[in-house]
């Protein structure tokens, strides 16, 4: 990966961390110690809100492609294209992990068709993927403590965090979001 980063951070490719977060509306809870029992108000029903991302290694700029249920293939293919659009004035190289429908062949064909470039990372290493680190970071401003009786409260408080990731919490995630690996 650390080559891939000197590059983009080079201009001589577009570097993009791929994941998809699945948020549901169910209570999160940061801290809670009481000596008396305590109701927590919690939304009924398991709503979900899957946001599909790509994040920029250099400018830590999201791409997102948003659903109110299940991301696939489809969804993939239909970020790819995004990406392709906003940046095809450099070689786009995506990192994305070993979910099954990032490998199947449609988005292959899609990813070869754009000329994009995808690495798989090895199974079970979310420590290497830059944007599980902002998948976090949302779940801790928007979720964790919060109660949203609607769902279209919910996925507006998520989707007005990741909007807001180049503004009002970019120096936060300036400090979150770096390039800077462990290796063995």
């Amino acid at each position: 990966l650390e080559p891939l980063v000197e590059q983009a951070q080079a201009g001589k490719i577009a570097l993009f961390f791929v994941d998809a977060a699945h948020f549901v509306m169910l209570p999160f809870l940061g801290y809670l110690y009481s000596l008396t029992v305590r109701l927590i108000k919690a939304a009924s029903g398991r709503k979900r809100f899957s946001v599909l991302g790509a994040l920029n290694a250099v400018t830590k700029e999201v791409v997102t492609i948003t659903d109110h249920g299940y991301i696939n293939a489809v969804s993939v293919c239909a970020l790819l294209q995004k990406l392709y659009d906003q940046f095809k004035h450099l070689p786009i190289v995506v990192i994305m992990d070993n979910a099954r429908y990032q490998r199947c062949a449609l988005v292959l064909e899609k990813a070869q068709a754009l000329k994009i470039q995808i690495i798989f990372l090895p199974p079970y290493s979310p420590n290497l993927n830059l944007i599980e680190r902002l998948w976090k970071f949302v779940k801790k401003k928007t979720l964790y403590n919060q109660y949203y009786p609607l769902y279209e409260q919910f996925h507006k408080a998520i989707s007005n965090c990741l909007e807001q990731t180049g503004t009002t919490y970019k120096q936060d995630l300036d400090a979150l979001l770096v390039t800077k690996f462990q290796s063995f």
